[in-house]
């Protein structure tokens, strides 16, 4: 048996391919993968080869975020055949100094899939048939779509964000960058009850995904920056921030507008961006960093699945893989995309 898969050589060297597929071995199943969304580090991959010192060094299978149905279960596996899943792709050891106090975000051993971080690369999940350890399948709800399961991951990834800050409910919350991740972040301060959500992106159709997934403002500031400047009186209005963007002038715009006191989880990732200590200083500020998760896998699912954070209105594109190129350049144009997905036709 044999698979597509979609392998990147080099920055912009997409290729569609075949490989064997493996018999699921004990503990294993074998997916029909369903659907699988393009992440920031994906298009990281593909534009620029990489991101800070993660360089893809060798072909690599990209994706981490995607679903698929149970076609056949190995020895002990008590998934049934047809079910649908989302895919952690998250695999810590269990047995480092960091896992065994409880912390396997920061697993020494880490492997995540679709990453080019270790060497020989850990393989993702853009291809028609899949072998999986069955521990990292959640099954998903009846109701549930394949493209809506396949959001799990980056949804797991915002409620560790929200984790991260000292409580939500009742907290003004500006959230920066409104990309996928941006969105998601919106929906979660919604779902934990802000009291108010204020989002800015340089692109309208970007904010108006935020409006629907919850935010009670949105700001153009590529437009409108001057706007901001009402929430910076007085010291700062916001209690929380949520900074998705990564952007330098996103950064400075959040530290002027959150209260003394006031907390700011740093959501997005960049290289070295230059930041104004004497105000963090000055407002004795809490900034927190956020990246992964663990146990918020199986939440995300289990709230997708009863859509308590309902995560259509992010599901922008979705092409078979054959386009898998095409999608990726899709992905690149924030003023047309949100979360572009793959799907996987039998062929």
């Amino acid at each position: 048996m044999e698979t597509r898969l979609a392998r990147l050589y080099a920055k912009g060297d997409l290729r569609i391919e075949t490989a064997p597929v493996a018999v699921p071995g004990p503990g294993e199943v074998l997916l029909k993968m369903a659907a699988a969304g393009i992440c920031g580090s994906d298009l990281h991959y593909y534009q620029d080869g990489g991101f800070g010192p993660v360089r893809v060094r060798e072909p690599m299978i990209p994706g981490h975020e995607a679903s698929g149905t149970v076609e056949l279960a190995g020895e002990g596996v008590t998934l049934k055949t047809g079910t649908l899943v989302a895919v952690n792709p998250s695999q810590p050891c269990g047995a480092c100094e960091y896992c065994e106090i409880g912390m396997p975000i920061h697993c020494l051993e880490m492997r995540f899939m679709g990453s080019a971080m270790r060497l020989p690369h850990e393989q993702g999940m853009f291809r028609d048939w899949l072998v999986v350890p069955a521990r990292q399948c959640v099954e998903a709800g009846p109701a549930t779509t394949p493209a809506e399961a396949a959001c799990s991951e980056p949804l797991s990834v915002c409620l560790h964000a929200a984790s991260r800050a000292p409580g939500i409910a009742g907290k003004k919350v500006l959230i920066t960058g409104a990309g996928p991740i941006g969105s998601l972040m919106v929906a979660v301060a919604s779902h934990f009850e802000a009291s108010e959500i204020v989002v800015t992106d340089l692109a309208d159709a970007a904010l108006a995904r935020a409006k629907a997934m919850g935010a009670s403002r949105t700001t153009n500031v590529a437009r409108d920056a001057v706007s901001l400047t009402e929430y910076q009186a007085g010291k700062g209005y916001f209690d929380l921030v949520f900074e998705c963007s990564a952007a330098a002038p996103a950064i400075h715009s959040a530290i002027a507008a959150v209260r003394p006191r006031g907390t700011i989880v740093q959501v997005g990732v960049s290289g070295d961006v230059p930041i104004p200590l004497n105000a963090i200083v000055g407002k004795e500020l809490h900034i927190h960093g956020t990246q992964r998760f663990h146990e918020e896998f199986a939440v995300a699912v289990d709230l997708i699945s009863r859509r308590k954070i309902d995560v259509r209105p992010i599901i922008s594109h979705n092409l078979p893989l054959e386009e898998a190129v095409t999608a990726f350049e899709i992905a690149g144009d924030r003023s047309l995309a949100c979360k572009v997905q793959l799907t996987f036709p039998s062929v």
